[in-house]
Formats: C-alpha cells, structure tokens, sequence
C-alpha cells in the first residue's frame, strides 16, 4: 500500500480534528478525537484509490513537505 501525507487541523468552534489527503481529489474527513481521525482517514484513502488505475496511482504527486509562511 502506498504511504499519503495527511493535512489535519482543529475546528476551534466544533472542537473537531479535520483531515485531508491533498494529492487524492475528495479525501477528506472529520472526527472528534485523532485516533479516530486517522481510522476515517485510512477509510477514505482505500476508497479513493479503489477508484484509481494503476497509470493515476503512478502519476499522484509526491509529498515534498510544509512551509508556514
């Protein structure tokens, strides 16, 4: 299985983790704690791939890193 870099931040209203996949299109989720964040996550990532051939798996971008600026 392929290793995807998660975006994951916290609603200070909600009180929720939210997470994202950029380089898959739609993989995103939600969860009140990051335990179960990262469940949901690895979730939604089998079920985008899923929708992916083998060219488009090749082709997704390679994380490279973070910057705050």
């Amino acid at each position: 299985m392929e290793t995807f870099t998660a975006y994951i931040e916290k609603d200070k209203e909600s009180g929720m983790y939210i997470g994202s996949v950029p380089t898959l299109k739609g993989a995103h989720t939600c969860a009140e704690t990051l335990d179960e964040l990262h469940i949901k996550l690895k979730e939604v990532i089998d079920l985008c791939v899923e929708e992916l051939d083998n060219e488009e798996i090749i082709s997704l971008p390679t994380f490279v890193g973070l910057a705050q600026i």
